[in-house]
């Protein structure tokens, strides 16, 4: 009985050290301009996006995506794939998507707010 008692302070020591959550070097809020070079997508889009323990999320958008420790990104946004590379507080990469149908594509970049 003792044994256990003091296992389970030991664990309950542990879960309250622990923070909330793990952080990653890209997590916070970073700003993202989208450029079509090809198709008939809107020219240009930007967007905020927040990463928060590697996970990418935006307001009012359908975003599926992470960056992994050494700063590379895989993201679905609102149908359109995007990838590439943080490095810092920037980053850029390549997207595509289709607009009624129609293939588009293109290049991003993205900078730390």
């Amino acid at each position: 009985m003792r044994f256990g008692r003091i296992a389970a302070f030991c664990a309950a020591s542990v879960l309250i050290a622990a923070p909330a959550f793990a952080q990653t070097p890209y997590d916070g809020n970073w700003q993202v301009t989208i450029v079509t070079k090809s198709g008939t997508c809107e020219p240009t889009a930007s967007s905020l996006l927040t990463v928060a323990d590697g996970k990418i999320t935006a307001p009012g958008a359908n975003v599926s995506g992470t960056i992994g420790s050494g700063g590379l990104v895989k993201v679905s946004i609102n149908g359109a794939y995007a990838n590439g590379q943080l490095s810092g507080n920037a980053g850029s990469g390549k997207w595509n998507g289709a607009s009624a149908g129609i293939p588009c594509s293109g290049r991003w970049e993205a900078s730390r707010q």
